[in-house]
């Protein structure tokens, strides 16, 4: 149980620390329905990360049991593409790091978010979440590291509990301070979403390049 969650950590951690999602959660904050779109948007996010997470784990059951002590070829093939993708994604996002002086432009879909409503925010945080490729590989990582355990179902569901938990709270945290605490976090939120922005290729990039080789690394250990 204890070597399964660490091994999904880095995973977790990387959807975590993803900036994109963060910024949008925290323009929502900062707009005209703040309260309303950044719940929806909170709710979309963390339902994605569950779907991504659970499905991952349930596909992992086509690969075949083995041995614990004997070497696991598919796994570890699967293992060593996922890291193989994390690295070609980092390697471009710091192809397309700003250079100095810069100022990134944000996504265009950030521009409707000041009228965006919270159906339409749920959706885009599941979509964040679930179907951005960046983050789809890390579920992956993370749902193939449970799913081929072997250990019990209930340890299943504590490990993806702990996944879910650790990969939402970027989002969590910052909404649930600001429903609490509007007034004094609107500054410091405008401050984190401008330091995000400015240095979002460049935390994707350390980001893909660490998980990668993390990844590669178990699968290499699989054989």
């Amino acid at each position: 149980m204890n070597g399964v969650i660490g091994e999904i950590l880095p995973s977790a951690l990387g959807i975590a620390i993803s900036p994109i999602p963060v910024i949008a959660a925290i323009l929502m904050l900062l707009s005209p329905k703040a309260r309303g779109t950044s719940v929806g948007f909170m709710v979309g996010w963390v339902i994605g990360i569950v779907v991504a997470v659970v499905v991952f784990t349930l596909l992992s059951a086509i690969i075949p049991a083995a041995d614990p002590s004997a070497s696991k070829p598919i796994a570890g093939v699967v293992k060593i593409l996922l890291g193989i993708g994390l690295l070609l994604l980092g390697w471009g996002q710091w192809r397309k790091r700003p250079h100095a002086g810069e100022t990134p432009p944000p996504p265009k879909w950030m521009a409707a978010i000041d009228t965006m409503k919270p159906a339409a925010a749920l959706g885009l945080g599941f979509v964040l979440a679930a179907v951005n490729p960046k983050n789809l590989l890390m579920a992956v990582a993370g749902g193939l590291a449970i799913g081929a355990s072997g250990i019990e179902v209930w340890q299943q569901t504590i490990a993806i509990v702990i996944f879910v938990i650790i990969g939402a709270s970027s989002v969590v945290i910052p909404v649930v301070a600001y429903l609490i605490a509007a007034k004094r976090m609107a500054g410091p939120l405008d401050a984190l979403r401008g330091w995000l922005l400015a240095n979002n290729a460049t935390i994707m990039t350390v980001l893909f390049l660490v998980i990668g080789v993390v990844i590669i690394g178990k699968g290499i250990a699989s054989f």
